[in-house]
C-alpha cells in the first residue's frame, strides 16, 4: 500500500490528501483501474476527527478500493486549545475556513487523483465522496454545487465529478439545526456557534445565509446517488437531517438508500473498536452501516474482474 501524505493548500499546511493505494498485482487487477474513496473526516468545522479518517480508509482498503483521506480548511490549528469553544468565548473569525474553502479542498483532491490516476491506477469515472457530521455536510454541499460556478469557474468540470455519495449523520439543514439548538445546552450552543464562525465567516448568520448552505434544500437531478446513515438516538445532530436529506433526493429523483438505526450517539464512525476511544463508541447494530455500503457501492463500483480464475 503506498501511504502518502500531500499537501493541497500552499497557504496551510494542515489541508492535505492522504493516500491509501492498495498495491497491484498478478494476481489481483493486474493493471486495471480501482475505484476510490475520499474520506471527509467530521469536526464541526473546527477539527478534523482521527477516527473518521484513517480508520475508514482501511476499512474501504479492505473493500478493495483505493481510499483518500482529505483534511480540508477548518477553524483550529494544531497549537489550538480545542476547549475554548465549549468556554463561550468570542473568537475572531479565520478568512482561510469560510465556505467555499471546504468544498474546494475536496475538489483539489478531486483534480490531484485525476492527475495521478493513471499513476496509481484510479478509475476516475468511479470516485466516491464519504463524510461524516460536518464532513457529511461537506460532502453533500459539494455534491450540490460540484456543478455550479463555485467549483467549475475555478476548477476543471471534468475532473470535479463524484460518482456517489455516502454520509454518516450528517448535518444537510442549517435552518433546522438553528430551531433544533434553541432547546439545547450552552456547550452544543457554543459548538455550533464556532462552527458557524468557521464556515460562514460569523457566529450567527441570517436565515438566508443558513439555507444557501443547506444540501436538502439545493438538491436537483444532477446530485449524484447518494447513501445515507444515521441513529435515532443522535442527540447533537438530529436524525431529522437524514430524513430532510433522504426526503429531497426521493422529490429530485435521485437514486439513494438510507439506513436508521434506533440507538446509538453521535460520531460513530465505524461503531467497532477500530474507531473507539470510549465503550459509548460501539454499537454492533450500527456497524452495519458499512456493510451496507459496500453492497450500495457494488452496484456502481464492482471491480473489473476476470469471469474465471485459472483454478476455475
Amino acid at each position: 500500500m503506498l501511504v502518502k501524505k500531500i499537501q493541497l493548500d500552499d497557504n496551510n499546511p494542515n489541508v492535505t490528501l492522504t493516500t491509501y493505494i492498495l498495491d497491484d498485482s498478478s494476481e489481483l487487477l493486474n493493471g486495471k483501474k480501482r475505484p476510490a474513496i475520499i474520506i471527509c473526516p467530521g469536526g464541526a468545522y473546527l477539527n478534523c476527527s482521527d477516527r473518521e479518517g484513517e480508520p475508514v480508509a482501511l476499512r474501504f482498503a479492505a473493500m478493495g478500493y483505493h481510499a483518500f483521506v482529505l483534511r480540508y480548511n477548518v477553524f483550529m490549528t494544531e497549537s489550538d486549545d480545542f476547549s475554548v469553544v465549549f468556554e463561550g468565548k468570542h473568537l475572531e473569525k479565520r478568512d482561510y475556513s469560510i465556505y467555499p474553502a471546504a468544498i474546494r479542498d475536496i475538489a483539489k483532491a478531486f483534480v490531484t487523483i485525476h492527475d495521478h490516476a493513471d499513476e496509481w491506477l484510479v478509475d476516475t469515472d468511479k470516485i466516491a465522496i464519504c463524510g461524516f457530521s460536518a464532513g457529511g455536510h461537506n460532502v453533500l454541499n459539494y455534491a450540490v454545487h460540484y456543478d455550479k460556478a463555485v467549483i467549475t469557474d475555478v476548477f476543471d468540470s471534468e475532473k470535479v465529478k463524484p460518482a456517489a455519495v455516502i454520509a454518516g449523520y450528517p448535518l444537510s439543514d442549517y435552518v433546522y439545526m438553528k430551531e433544533f439548538l434553541k432547546t439545547q445546552d450552552d456547550m452544543a450552543k457554543n459548538l455550533f456557534r464556532i462552527g458557524n464562525l468557521s464556515l460562514f465567516g460569523k457566529e450567527e448568520p441570517t436565515e438566508e445565509e443558513l439555507a444557501k448552505l443547506s444540501p436538502n434544500r439545493l438538491v436537483t437531478q444532477t446530485t449524484p446517488p447518494t447513501f445515507l446513515w444515521a441513529t435515532a438516538g443522535d442527540r447533537l445532530v438530529p436524525v431529522g437531517h437524514t430524513t430532510r436529506m433522504a426526503t429531497a433526493l426521493a422529490d429530485a429523483g435521485v437514486p439513494f438508500e438510507v439506513h436508521i438505526y434506533e440507538e446509538g450517539n453521535h460520531g460513530l464512525a465505524l461503531a467497532t473498536q477500530a474507531t473507539a476511544k470510549a465503550k459509548t463508541e460501539l454499537n454492533s447494530i450500527a456497524a452495519e452501516w458499512i456493510t451496507s455500503a459496500d453492497i450500495w457501492l457494488q452496484k456502481r463500483f464492482a471491480l473489473p474482474l476476470e469471469e474465471k480464475s485459472r483454478w476455475a
